[in-house]
């Protein structure tokens, strides 16, 4: 069975960055591995550009599905999604059990802006979009109390976290990758 490795954060803060390292790392390895970008996952779904409550949690509990049906065939799974609501995250450890880890991945907001990889914020910040998450969204990030590895990308680099991320995950799930 796959070990889920759950990257979760807000919009560039370096999910999808951290996750393609960690994934060339596993390729390196010879591991087998499943990724499952977030924005790409939704781009085919009737509610796309719907980033209600409803809508999230709808596609969280899919890639929780999509998971459920593949897990079997890989070694490590890798999910990058923003995945606000606790309670999805809550369930997908309920569900994978010891075979989960999530890694928060934060950034400072002032980062975010300077950053803006996607140009959400500059958007958000002249009124053009009123729904990103974190920013001017009625969602906020729900933080839980699970377990989990947490990664500054304001404070150390791609390199550094990426190597802390494998070192973690050496010990959370006793091996050696």
């Amino acid at each position: 069975m796959a070990k889920i490795i759950w990257f979760t954060g807000l919009s560039g803060s370096g999910k999808s960055t951290l996750s393609k390292k960690i994934i060339s790392h596993l390729k390196k390895k010879k591991l087998k591995y499943f990724y499952i970008d977030g924005d790409k996952f939704r781009l085919n779904k009737k509610y796309k550009h719907n980033f209600s409550r409803l809508s999230i949690k709808k596609n969280n509990l899919l890639i929780i599905n999509k998971i459920k049906a593949i897990k079997n065939n890989y070694d490590f799974i890798v999910i990058s999604v923003i995945s606000p609501l606790k309670i999805t995250r809550i369930k997908a450890k309920k569900i994978f059990d010891k075979d989960y880890i999530e890694i928060f991945v934060d950034c400072s907001l002032k980062e975010l802006i300077n950053r803006d990889t996607k140009g959400l914020y500059k958007l958000a910040i002249n009124n053009k979009i009123k729904n990103l998450i974190g920013f001017n969204s009625n969602i906020k990030y729900e933080k839980t109390r699970l377990k989990k590895i947490i990664i500054d990308t304001s404070i150390k680099n791609i390199m550094q976290s990426k190597n802390f991320i494998i070192q973690n995950l050496n010990k959370k799930f006793n091996v050696k990758i």
